[in-house]
């Protein structure tokens, strides 16, 4: 039995999504795409069990998730790079301060406990709500809620922001936009 074009159209909707959560979880999009790839084979091939009248996103996404923590399970004993040799050969040192900040945050969120960066990636960049979160990561509203009020803290202090006004350009580039706006 085939799948319902309407059905199809509303998996292949979620692909950005699902993509993005796939890269925040894994740090590599390589791996990602194969996080997703791999998602919607289970998806396609497992339809039936999907209930009509859910959420097909959050179905989709706790699939993803089940998915990287098999394999992250599997892998944790494997060790790649120890030196980071390899890893700093592949690397070209960024040549925008955005990108600087982005590998900045990226790196912060890495230090951040999985549990933790999955419910804050849930949260806060997917749109999820608490509530949709909790059903994802198959735990109570309450954990969610803490794990991203300490996910946040915790990047907080990795990112010494002590304030909202730390976001953004720093003083000597807000210096220079002021004086050019001043001409």
């Amino acid at each position: 039995m085939g799948i319902e074009a309407s059905m199809q159209d509303k998996i292949l909707a979620t692909l950005p999504r699902l993509r993005a959560f796939a890269i925040s979880l894994s740090g590599k999009v390589d791996r990602a795409d194969d996080l997703v790839q791999e998602t919607l084979v289970r998806a396609f091939t497992n339809i039936n069990s999907f209930q009509p009248g859910t959420n097909l996103q959050a179905w989709l996404f706790t699939i993803l998730r089940n998915q990287f923590r098999s394999e992250y399970r599997k892998r944790r004993h494997e060790v790649e790079d120890v030196d980071g040799r390899f890893a700093e050969n592949l690397t070209t040192p960024p040549e925008q301060q955005s990108r600087l900040e982005f590998e900045e945050f990226r790196q912060a969120l890495t230090e951040l406990p999985l549990d933790q960066r999955e419910a804050l990636i849930l949260v806060g960049a997917s749109g999820f709500s608490y509530e949709q979160a909790a059903q994802i990561c198959d735990c109570a509203i309450g954990t969610i809620k803490s794990r991203v009020n300490r996910a946040r803290a915790r990047l907080a202090e990795i990112l010494s922001i002590e304030s909202a006004d730390d976001f953004g350009p720093d003083g000597d580039m807000q210096a220079a936009v002021a004086s050019a706006r001043s001409r």
